[in-house]
């Protein structure tokens, strides 16, 4: 370890290079900035944020138009669908405060470390019915609705419904079921609806090919005839939400669920689904100078970006410059150590042990773990560290915490093509992103993921079955935070974002990717609050990935000193960076993909952001 000199604030010693934004930025951006002032939706796919400006011109609120949003893009398969999980934060205008919404699955009653260790697994399986955990956000939907919208279910629904009844395929969705079919074949639901030519050179859909779920249409018909029979009945407007909440997870729609999830060899039982419930909890938060920064708690991968704001905040990154060689080895080192922190500590609060959250979070902890960085090279053998002291406790793993080296798995330099290719997929394992405001000062960000292709569907209920049970691990070594137990949540890496300035909205932003989420809000937050960019300069601006980090999927793997950069990245600064001790890899597009919300409090208007990197899309008004 070397210290690093403090200069007005701590700055880094670097050769005397600065570089100025990239051409890209200095002038324009490849997607323009929305502006708008009464409301504005932004998700992963043109239709989804369509279905969000109709409810919008309904008379919706942003609760509404996300929980419209997200049934869209969970009935479009992008990268999610019904059976998957639900993480989000609301800005409460009145209340003028942030909520959080946690609608993970959990762990059915039948999956226990015995029974994957007994079949020879290191993780938990990672595709099809044993893969799953309950369904999270059918009840996340709901739950955010019924608390905080205005309209009725059948309201928000109908455009999913309408959607599941007929939706023209594009050329990705369609392409990913083609590569994924092998797997699709092994289960009787996925295989009926997903590849409607079997026996053909193709059996998927094509593109332009219009992709029908009646099954999926029936479910959430069903949803809608609960909530219209307890209307009928005298219910409040949230009554009969919840109405049709308990026909989700206790009734008939539960009963086919279950029922075809055992019959394809998955755990579930009908008291998983009946015992299962979303919390409203309240944020984890820090203040990076003079804003305030909301992520969910250590179910979630969020307190990451908190940890590196604190670590951050007294460098002077301005002096570093943009992209810097020194740039880039500071957020790299800065972020092993907080992701080094999450592979250890991070899991469901829910259940014992206690995250020592308090120590993780404190200021104090990021200046003793600052102190550790090597500013010169990079250190590919970065420790969990200890934040018990920080909080008035004792380390009750401190045996686990000297052995964790050992514990992990770690991806050979010379890893066959294959393997890699492998590795980096599982690393940004899918999911979408969502984004809403209106002028009544609600604010939403939501990370849904869960159900991607290949999804395994739950018989007649159409619904797609989550993956996330493999973002546990089954040995307490390598977290005891996070070990598989029956009706716990797996640490996930879904994390949405809220940003409040002088007590109002400042921006709200999420971005899919796995393990890279952190990692690039990290440096868009960065981008506008350091370097000055607008928010859809932020959203495309080149970044870079480390994969240092241990995988939250399948393996579980480490690259240390793996860096993914921009194709763009000029040649003395890669030179710079193999000095360092660097692996360089390079990307055309590695923003993201970001979308993201930008208020302008000084004249009550908001700038929307998505982008380039692929199709997300938003419209405002």
């Amino acid at each position: 370890m070397q210290s690093a000199p403090f200069i007005h604030k701590l700055v880094i010693p670097f050769l005397c290079l600065t570089f100025a934004l990239p051409d890209a930025l200095e002038a324009t951006t490849n997607k323009p900035t929305l502006y708008g002032h009464r409301w504005i939706a932004i998700t992963g796919k043109p239709l989804g944020a369509t279905a969000g400006a109709r409810i919008f011109h309904q008379g919706g609120n942003a609760v509404d138009a996300v929980c419209a949003m997200l049934a869209a893009v969970c009935t479009l398969y992008d990268d999610l669908s019904w059976g998957g999980e639900t993480q989000a934060l609301v800005y409460h205008p009145t209340d003028k405060k942030v909520v959080g919404i946690n609608a993970l699955g959990v762990a059915p009653s039948r999956a226990t470390t015995a029974f994957f260790s007994e079949k020879g697994y290191v993780y938990p399986e990672g595709k099809g019915p044993l893969a799953a955990l309950t369904p999270g956000t059918p009840g996340g939907l709901m739950v955010m609705l019924a608390e905080f919208g205005r309209l009725s279910l059948g309201e928000v629904l109908a455009p999913a419904m309408e959607l599941a009844e007929g939706a023209t395929l594009d050329t990705a969705i369609a392409d990913r079921i083609e590569e994924e079919k092998e797997d699709l074949k092994r289960w009787p639901y996925s295989r009926a609806l997903f590849l409607p030519h079997l026996g053909e050179a193709r059996e998927a859909p094509r593109p332009g090919e219009i992709f029908r779920q009646p099954d999926l249409h029936r479910t959430l018909q069903k949803l809608v005839e609960a909530e219209a029979v307890s209307l009928r009945t005298g219910k409040t407007r949230r009554e009969a939400i919840y109405a049709a909440y308990d026909r989700f997870y206790r009734g008939d729609i539960a009963e086919e669920f279950v029922r075809s999830s055992q019959e394809q060899g998955g755990l579930h039982r009908l008291e998983d689904l009946d015992q299962w419930k979303v919390y409203l909890e309240e944020p984890v938060a820090t203040l990076y100078k003079d804003i305030a920064v909301y992520k969910l708690s250590t179910w979630t991968q969020g307190p990451v970006l908190i940890q590196c704001l604190n670590l951050l905040e007294p460098i002077d990154l301005d002096a570093l410059g943009y992209n810097s060689a020194r740039y880039i080895h500071t957020l790299y080192q800065v972020m092993n150590l907080a992701f080094a922190d999450r592979d250890f500590y991070y899991g469901d609060p829910y259940f014992p042990p206690e995250e020592p959250l308090k120590g993780l979070l404190s200021k104090e902890y990021a200046q003793q773990r600052r102190q550790g960085i090597n500013w010169n090279f990079n250190d590919p053998f970065v420790q969990p560290g200890d934040p018990y002291p920080f909080q008035g406790g004792q380390n009750p793993f401190l045996s686990e915490l000297r052995n964790w080296p050992k514990t992990a798995a770690v991806v050979p330099e010379n890893a066959t093509p294959e393997i890699a290719q492998r590795h980096q997929e599982a690393f940004l394992a899918g999911t979408t992103t969502i984004q809403s405001a209106d002028r009544e000062g609600w604010v939403v960000s939501i990370t849904p993921s869960g159900g991607w292709l290949p999804a395994c569907i739950a018989g007649k209920t159409g619904v797609g079955m989550s993956q996330r049970m493999q973002s546990f691990v089954l040995d307490p070594a390598e977290n005891p935070y996070n070990t598989l137990v029956p009706g716990k949540r797996p640490r996930a890496t879904l994390t949405p974002s809220l940003a409040l300035k002088n007590e109002r909205p400042f921006l709200s932003f999420a971005v899919q990717g796995g393990d890279t989420q952190e990692q690039n809000l990290l440096q868009f937050f960065l981008n506008i609050v350091e370097f000055g960019m607008s928010v859809q300069e932020a959203c495309e601006a080149p970044n870079f990935n480390s994969y240092q980090v241990r995988n939250s999927f399948e393996d579980h793997r480490a690259e240390p000193g793996k860096l993914v950069v921009h194709e763009r990245t000029p040649v003395w600064v890669q030179k710079a960076l193999l000095k360092k001790g660097y692996r360089l890899f390079y990307q055309q597009k590695t923003s993201g993909p970001i979308t993201a919300i930008h208020f302008d409090s000084e004249n009550g208007t908001f700038q929307g952001g998505a982008s380039d990197h692929g199709d997300d899309y938003g419209i405002v008004w």
